[in-house]
């Protein structure tokens, strides 16, 4: 069941502007930066004890930050998203707040923020609160820690939104906030996008810096932004987006603005799609639906669009080590790591032994790499589902260990997980809804440093078929 009334400026309809809008708005001075605060707060408080989003709001630090924000409008000061509420990753330092990595084992506070948060503040953003996560962000499936509850699916509560950046895919879904960050190690961004309705766009390995740490999960994780559209979330790119000194990877710059390349029509593309993945397992009649129905529209909309499969080979000796180890070196920074959860611990054990697996995936990295992207020669954008599945009910995997959890994983990131190792732009289109009025989506997937293409044809695809006005019932 879903709303469409159109955007004003006045509650519902405000929060669920985008971030784009409710920055226009503050700057035109037709509402406040503290009235976008309070008003995400207000929701918050009203929907979050239903649907677990957030693991902490910073209520009364974000009503001061918005104060703040109106004093530097008064100043001139022209900051793209002053005054805009945005959540963030509980995997990400705040300072003055715990970074949990959704576990129950940190007790320091976070001294600085990273610099994905500084970017944020320095854009004029306000952090509104810290959204859940899985314990050490394992899973692609779900957003379910014993500490910090189930996070659940606005568009159905008795489902998970998928992991592992479920928290902020709910928060934005919910009109809570107008954005979020997430993170994505195999498809954290993707998988719950496309569970929630939104737009996500893993970026290009590097895009957005992870400092303080210089790579994460030794290189398979990217941070990128969940929005309702396709705008918003290329206004963040924009705003996040540059190198830091220290980082692991530094891509070229874009030869413009994201913001820019999605106001623009693309030119005729070649599209390949697959129904390839990377691991055992088919899609579903309504991932195979939206497949079909957005490869009909590209062709309406002047491209050519052909079947084709990547030719990937076998990929879980390259990707399950370094994954694996990332999430062991994640534990090794954590307090009394043996109180985690057995299933993390678990893969924490698996993680221990593959120093020199993950270490023969890197120096394979670029042959392998060359290999899967043979299908840009002649093509430009590559499309396949998202999830081959639905979203799970919540509790699905309750009291599972870390190999049958690892296992249920496979119907969410078969498709997703080769562009973490491959490290190039791939994002989550929204594409409909199932029969039980669930979100569908496909995943879009471009050349390395080419985020331009798929915000442009991911914005035609919006223009032709909208979504970002369907709303779940939730008020």
């Amino acid at each position: 069941m879903t709303s469409e009334t159109p955007t004003t400026t006045t509650g519902a309809d405000l929060a669920y502007a985008g971030v784009a809008r409710q920055a226009e708005l503050v700057r035109a001075g037709a509402v406040s930066a503290r009235e976008l605060v309070e008003l995400s707060v207000e929701r918050i408080e009203r929907l979050d004890p239903t649907l677990n989003a957030f693991r902490v709001v910073r209520a009364e630090r974000a009503l001061d930050e918005a104060q703040h924000a109106q004093e530097r409008l008064r100043a001139g000061d022209g900051a793209p998203l002053l005054g805009v509420p945005i959540a963030v990753k509980d995997n990400v330092d705040v300072a003055g707040e715990l970074t949990t990595h959704g576990t129950g084992v940190v007790t320091r506070v976070a001294e600085a923020d990273c610099e994905l948060v500084r970017r944020l503040r320095a854009a004029g953003a306000i952090v509104v609160g810290k959204t859940n996560l899985p314990e050490l962000a394992l899973w692609g499936q779900l957003t379910e820690s014993p500490t910090w509850g189930a996070t659940r699916n606005p568009w159905d509560p008795g489902r998970s939104p998928g992991g592992s950046s479920g928290g902020s895919a709910a928060a934005v879904a919910a009109g809570m906030v107008s954005g979020a960050l997430g993170s994505d190690g195999g498809g954290s961004i993707r998988i719950p996008a496309a569970l929630c309705g939104l737009f996500g766009i893993k970026p290009q390995r590097g895009r957005i810096s992870l400092m303080p740490d210089p790579e994460h999960w030794l290189g398979l994780t990217h941070f990128g932004p969940l929005t309702r559209s396709v705008a918003d979330a290329a206004l963040l790119l924009d705003m996040l987006g540059g190198a830091a000194p220290g980082d692991a990877d530094m891509p070229p710059a874009p030869a413009q603005s994201y913001v820019q390349s999605a106001r623009e029509a693309p030119p005729r593309l070649r599209v390949a799609v697959s129904t390839k993945p990377i691991l055992p397992t088919k899609p579903g009649a309504a991932a195979r639906e939206a497949l079909e129905s957005t490869a009909d529209l590209m062709r309406s909309l002047g491209h050519v669009v052909r079947e084709r499969d990547p030719d990937y080979g076998e990929l879980r000796p390259l990707i399950v080590p370094r994954y694996t180890r990332g999430a062991w070196l994640d534990a090794q920074r954590l307090e009394r790591r043996s109180e985690l959860e057995r299933r993390a611990r678990g893969m924490m054990r698996i993680g221990s032994a593959m120093g020199r697996m993950a270490a023969r995936s890197r120096a394979r990295e670029a042959a392998r790499v060359a290999r899967i992207n043979a299908i840009f020669d002649e093509h430009d954008v590559l499309m396949t589902p998202v999830t081959a599945a639905a979203a799970l009910p919540i509790g699905r995997y309750d009291g599972a260990g870390a190999l049958r959890t690892f296992l249920g994983g496979t119907d969410f990131v078969s498709y997703t997980a080769v562009w973490n190792f491959t490290g190039q732009p791939a994002a989550s289109v929204p594409a409909g809804f199932d029969a039980d009025g669930m979100p569908t989506a496909v995943q879009l997937v471009a050349r390395p440093n080419d985020e331009a293409t798929l915000f442009a044809l991911a914005a035609q695809l919006e223009q032709a078929r909208p979504w970002a006005h369907r709303r779940p019932a939730l008020g």
